[in-house]
């Protein structure tokens, strides 16, 4: 897929909560997810040297990402912390459940992520999931530098722009998938990542080295991580 990158408005982004719907989406989004293999895909990256004390997930949602990443990252470390950040208060209580019982301290972050990563302290790592996509250039740009202050390594699992893909997201109605994630899906693509993107707007600072691929058919791997 040659075209350039297209952010459009994702309807669950828009939808109240407490909306049927949404709830319906956030379901069907953790089964997508869950095909997809994306908790095992970050927790290889965060793994690679070690699993980090203190995670922090950009736009964490209902918690239920950080549980399955937990999950697939296996022992927690000692005194290991996991930082949920997202603007709206969506933690699900099974989800903080499993994280305590897996070992994790939980901190909930209600603050736009912008205004977070201004104001937060050293962390050992941050993971976002299906999230960079959401921004512009110029503001993706701006999150990337912000979150290299804040911590030596970056993982984000995003949409792979490209045909395949795009397919794939059409034919999510074959498992049952509901109009709303049938939209955001496409979207989703239309906005998402290839060949060096994310790397390209990675600040350019000595002492980062930065890896950018496909994974599967459908998703984008970008790992920072400070020498």
């Amino acid at each position: 897929m040659n075209s350039p990158r297209r952010i459009e408005v994702e309807w669950l982004d828009v939808l109240p909560a407490e909306d049927p719907r949404a709830q319906r989406s956030r379901r069907e989004l953790a089964r997508v997810n869950a095909l997809m293999a994306n908790a095992g895909l970050v927790a290889g990256c965060l793994r690679a040297r070690g699993t980090p004390a203190s995670i922090v997930e950009l736009g964490a949602g209902d918690g239920r990402f950080a549980l399955r990443l937990a999950r697939a990252l296996g022992s927690a470390p000692s005194g290991a912390t996991m930082t949920l950040v997202d603007r709206l208060p969506a933690l699900d209580a099974d989800a903080r459940r499993g994280l305590e019982a897996l070992g994790w301290r939980v901190e909930i972050a209600t603050a736009d992520v912008f205004e977070w990563l201004e104001a937060a302290g050293p962390h050992g790592a941050i993971a976002c999931n299906l999230f960079l996509h959401h921004f512009e250039d110029e503001a993706l740009a701006q999150l990337l530098a912000l979150a290299s202050r804040r911590t030596h390594r970056f993982v984000a699992c995003e949409p792979r722009r490209s045909n395949i893909a795009g397919i794939g997201a059409r034919l999510l109605g074959a498992i049952g998938c509901s109009a709303v994630t049938r939209h955001d899906a496409v979207a989703s693509v239309r906005a998402g990542f290839c060949d060096g993107e994310l790397t390209a707007l990675w600040p350019r600072k000595a002492g980062w080295a930065t890896e950018e691929r496909a994974r599967g058919l459908f998703s984008h791997v970008f790992v920072a991580e400070r020498s």
